[in-house]
């Protein structure tokens, strides 16, 4: 594999195309209209454009892929996440036009990519279940004594999606009906598909997710688990390994039951098992996600291992360079999603130019982008501009970095979700490692951020009138020093 085609855009592009530049492997970009100054573009060897702007003319059309792929003799196709990544139809179609797909088979999508037959899939191995419904829900009042058997509150989900899309928390039996209904008809117009299934509802849970990775040579291995409890609207926004409250003992138990719903799906390539942890450090089988997951990076930091890498060695027919007993944790990693959103206003997207961008350097500090100063912002895709990781020996040294790196982090021209990010770290919560994933509904509101710029401007008047001595020493002058501060404007400005 001399070639691969990066089947993506943005900060996922760039980090595959870096690691296959370090393996020798020359790279082609796709593109649309609107990214065609975009970086991963500039740093392909070659880039081919496959339509407008809007995904659905563009980098979800798997026929003008597959055709930019043969154009430049690529041999393999690498889909990154999000776009066609877990999407079985375009994988047949990759293979049957004789290239490689660096991920899974399309029999493993099929199968983890409903959640009803991923759970048939680890039962196989006893991975815990949540209570539940096995299987769609035909017969509604049938449905709604089950409930009443798990006992209430429960779960209604969307057997074919993600994203909060077609779930819906039932509180009583005499809202059943209404609730399924409402939750039918929505993942029916998201997905195309209305079944539903049902389970009981874990009012405390944390996200755990486990990595893994196997080979065509049956060798399927852990890279333990990270933490991605904080999140908003269903989606995270703060990810972290290893996760503050595994043990040892939890640990390798849930490696092992990752490993072994890998295995019910002869799973090949990276992919991710997720669970959920309850109250009593009791973990259920989620789902998988068949692809590499966007908060990858934490685990490259605590392992070493380069996940792109070995995806690529994988697609090419290479045994796995590691076994389970290799690997071991090396410190704690955050992850902090940066995106165009404004949490001050419900955390809504935000689009414009970026005016000034300048990253954060130093020890343990990471950085994925895909953006530099001047660019835009589309509005065509995620809002999201960068993730930010943090390394330190320890989970104390990690946040600490994080906080420097969020300081350092200069965007202007647009509102971030970096100030966000900084009041996670700060806050006691977080601190303590004692939260779940209700962290934004338990304790974030807008006022927060400001509450904490107005802390910072005092504490900036403060200094400059103990340090900077007024020209007009009788008050009252054009000269005087300022009790309060227009310190966030200014900060907006330059």
């Amino acid at each position: 594999m001399e070639k691969i085609l990066v089947a993506n855009r943005g900060e996922i592009a760039l980090r595959v195309m870096r690691s296959a530049r370090e393996m020798g492997i020359k790279t082609v970009a796709v593109f649309s209209e609107a990214d065609r100054n975009a970086l991963h573009v500039r740093y392909a060897d070659e880039a081919v454009n496959i339509g407008p702007a809007p995904s659905s003319q563009s980098y979800l059309v798997g026929d003008n892929i597959i055709q930019a792929c043969i154009q430049t003799s690529a041999q393999g196709i690498h889909p990154g996440y999000g776009f066609l990544s877990e999407n079985a139809a375009f994988a047949r179609q990759v293979r049957e036009a004789g290239l490689v797909l660096i991920g899974p088979s399309p029999e493993a999508m099929e199968i983890m990519g409903n959640k009803l037959s991923a759970k048939a899939a680890a039962l196989k191995y006893n991975i815990p279940m949540v209570p539940g419904t096995e299987e769609a829900i035909k017969d509604v009042p049938l449905a709604q004594k089950r409930a009443v058997e798990i006992g209430f509150p429960i779960l209604i989900k969307a057997a074919a999606g993600g994203g909060g899309k077609g779930m819906r928390i039932v509180e009583k039996a005499e809202d059943f009906i209404e609730q399924m209904d409402l939750a039918v008809s929505e993942a029916l117009s998201a997905f195309g598909d209305g079944s539903v299934f049902i389970e009981r509802y874990v009012s405390s849970p944390r996200h755990i997710e486990i990595q893994v990775i196997g080979d065509t040579h049956g060798n399927i291995v852990h890279l333990f688990e990270r933490e991605c409890s904080v999140q908003r609207r269903y989606q995270k926004v703060v990810e972290e390994a290893p996760s503050s409250v595994l043990s040892p003992q939890l640990r390798k138990k849930m490696g092992q039951s990752a490993v072994d719903a890998a295995r019910s799906c002869n799973y090949v390539g990276a992919g991710t098992v997720e669970f959920i942890l309850d109250e009593n450090l009791d973990f259920f089988f989620l789902e998988m996600n068949t692809r590499l997951q966007v908060e990858h990076p934490v685990t490259e930091m605590i392992t070493g291992i380069d996940l792109v890498k070995e995806q690529i060695r994988i697609a090419r027919g290479e045994k796995l360079s590691f076994k389970q007993e290799d690997i071991e944790i090396n410190g704690h990693a955050i992850e902090v999603r940066v995106y165009a959103e404004d949490p001050a206003n419900n955390f809504l997207p935000d689009i414009g130019t970026l005016k000034t961008y300048k990253t954060p350097k130093g020890p343990g500090v990471r950085v994925d982008d895909g953006f530099e100063q001047g660019m835009e912002i589309p509005i065509y895709y995620d809002p999201m501009i960068a993730k930010l990781i943090t390394h330190g020996k320890d989970r104390t040294e990690a946040i600490e970095r994080m906080i420097r790196a969020i300081d350092e982090y200069t965007i202007t021209g647009i509102e971030t979700t970096l100030s966000f990010g900084k009041y996670v770290m700060k806050h006691p919560a977080f601190v303590s490692g004692n939260f779940d994933t209700h962290f934004v509904d338990k304790y974030f509101l807008p006022e927060h951020l400001n509450a904490e710029d107005e802390e910072e401007a005092m504490i900036a008047a403060l200094i400059a009138a103990t340090f900077i001595k007024p020209q007009n020493k009788q008050g009252g002058g054009e000269n005087e020093m300022p009790l309060s501060s227009d310190w966030k404007k200014k900060r907006k400005e330059y």
